[in-house]
């Protein structure tokens, strides 16, 4: 079950890779900046994360400026060249040891036969790095919420 409801975000460190390179991102660093949304995503390079990443990365209805970071268990290369490709513009974490997934709860045990993976899930983290919203999906092809999830945004 993913982490619930007035829990802290966990103090995670993930790489993407930007114009300069790999760079490190620490998800508790924006604790006293402002609320933000996490989506864990199974695969890139896929039919249904392709569809949520790029949706999110037109802009959703509710969302707003809220800053979005995308965590797939992808290399931070692979995340890159399907950016690319995809002209997707949310941030992209690599969480390739699974470290996310698991402080998370939504360790994937086993992804189409490939071991294990994550789970597709929404979480929105308030300004103070409370989960004010959490959400994951019955199945890996199931999208978010996200109606729900620009709900608990306005509630902010």
């Amino acid at each position: 079950m993913a982490l619930s409801i007035g829990s802290q975000v966990p103090d995670l460190t993930l790489k993407t890779l930007s114009a300069e390179g790999l760079v490190d991102v620490s998800l508790r660093s924006h604790v006293g900046q402002a609320p933000f949304v996490v989506l864990f995503f199974p695969a890139a390079f896929t039919g249904v994360c392709t569809q949520e990443m790029c949706d999110i990365s037109k802009g959703l209805p509710g969302f707003g400026d809220i800053k979005v970071y995308g965590i797939s268990p992808d290399a931070p290369f692979a995340q890159a060249a399907w950016a690319k490709q995809e002209g997707i513009t949310t941030t992209l974490l690599s969480d390739y040891q699974r470290a996310a997934a698991q402080a998370f709860d939504v360790v994937l045990p086993d992804l189409a036969g490939l071991g294990p993976g994550s789970k597709r899930a929404a979480f929105l983290v308030a300004q103070d790095g409370t989960i004010k919203y959490s959400e994951e999906t019955a199945t890996p092809g199931d999208l978010p919420n996200f109606a729900a999830l620009a709900e608990a945004i306005k509630s902010l």
